[in-house]
């Protein structure tokens, strides 16, 4: 395909660079669909989708193939090799292998096609123009929304449900292309000690020993042998495309197997790891539950005593709340002039939920803890320390 490289100016020079990229993009994907299938295969009109991480995302139109390939394709390009530590190139590709290998109605994510390490590119399903849970929930249709967050969780779900004892496939898969294994959130024990100092400096609350202790058990949790299946890690609406049939998680960088727990929290925090969080009404978190332990308890048998289920739930929970806290906290600013909408309502609501449900299960000092720091949060922001509802839901 031609390039065209002229530039004015800067402006010009970036949009050349952004053309080279997309090129780029286009002879990898050519390139390993024709290795996949034995003869050319030529791509044209490719349209960048702009995607956020470090690959280029390109859309492009098969134009010749004796192949019965779908009309349009994406291609994921990943041309710089990791300075250090996971391969997001990598770990995506054993992602979509790993579910490539299911049954269609157990993927949960575009199927993929072809993909490549020597250059570094990924071919897949292309699902069209979607919609993405975020649209629905910045949309003004809060029974489309509701729906989405339902199909959402069922989703997360059927994907836990479907890879819950294939780590060691994972793992094989991963070491095929030299990617080095997750550290099942071994950074998170430096973040979470230093947690109760963050919270005295700037709250003047003191830690209780037992709660503490709970956190710890917590950790141990989050990498116990038990309830382990795939994570996209990354939950966020922007990730997820709602389609006739389903939700569909998309960009699985960082995806890797842990405690299913660690993303079934995001239940009772919707997208807390998300920058642009907003609230969900009352009884949709409760209901998103209800609709993933559908699809898991039959793996998972122990989620349907209400009991065990709560308890686990409360525990993952409060690790996230302790780790958001940690990783925000001390540059948040608690002034009462803060932003309406701001991570420090956010923290205000979360916390807020967790001396609710710690309540609940009987984690006393969690819930006494939790109700003090929610409390002295919303001291600092005033009237601002409400968080506001997604537009669907105002």
């Amino acid at each position: 395909m031609t390039v065209d490289t002229s530039s004015t100016g800067d402006a010009g020079v970036g949009a050349g660079a952004e053309h080279l990229a997309v090129a780029a993009a286009v002879a990898a994907g050519e390139s390993v669909l024709s290795r996949r299938f034995g003869s050319a295969i030529t791509l044209v009109a490719p349209e960048d989708l702009a995607g956020s991480g470090p690959a280029k995302v390109v859309r492009a139109r098969v134009v010749s193939s004796s192949f019965a390939l779908p009309r349009t394709l994406v291609i994921k390009h990943y041309p710089d090799q990791p300075s250090s530590g996971a391969d997001p190139f990598a770990q995506e590709a054993v992602s979509y292998q790993l579910f490539t290998a299911l049954a269609p109605d157990e993927r949960m994510c575009p199927e993929l096609l072809a993909h490549d390490g020597r250059d570094r590119v990924l071919v897949l399903e292309d699902l069209g123009r979607t919609p993405t849970l975020e649209d629905k929930l910045y949309a003004r249709d809060s029974r489309a929304a509701e729906r989405a967050l339902l199909s959402w969780a069922r989703s997360l779900g059927r994907l836990h449900a479907s890879t819950a004892g294939r780590e060691a496939d994972f793992n094989a898969l991963l070491r095929r292309l030299g990617g080095p294994a997750k550290d099942d959130g071994r950074g998170d024990d430096e973040l979470c000690a230093r947690v109760p100092v963050v919270i005295q400096e700037r709250l003047g609350i003191p830690a209780p020993d037992e709660v503490l202790t709970q956190v710890a058990e917590a950790l141990e949790q989050s990498r116990s042998a038990g309830f382990r299946a795939f994570s996209p890690v990354e939950l966020s609406p922007d990730n997820n495309l709602v389609t006739g049939e389903s939700v569909r998680f998309l960009d699985f960088e960082y995806g890797c197997v842990r405690s299913a727990l660690v993303d079934a929290a995001h239940l009772r925090l919707p997208f807390a790891s998300w920058p642009d969080a907003l609230a969900l009404p009352a009884g949709m978190s409760e209901a998103m539950i209800a609709a993933w332990r559908a699809e898991v308890v039959g793996v998972w048998p122990a989620f349907g005593d209400d009991d065990v289920l709560a308890t686990h739930l409360t525990t993952s929970e409060l690790l996230r709340v302790w780790v958001i806290t940690g990783e925000e906290l001390g540059s948040l600013d608690l002034s009462r002039h803060a932003a309406p909408v701001s991570r420090e309502a956010a923290l205000v609501t979360w916390w807020r939920d967790l001396a609710k449900h710690a309540g609940y299960v009987r984690m006393t000092a969690v819930s006494e803890f939790a109700s003090r720091v929610a409390a002295a949060l919303a001291a600092r922001l005033g009237p601002h320390a409400d968080l506001a509802f997604y537009p669907a839901f105002r």
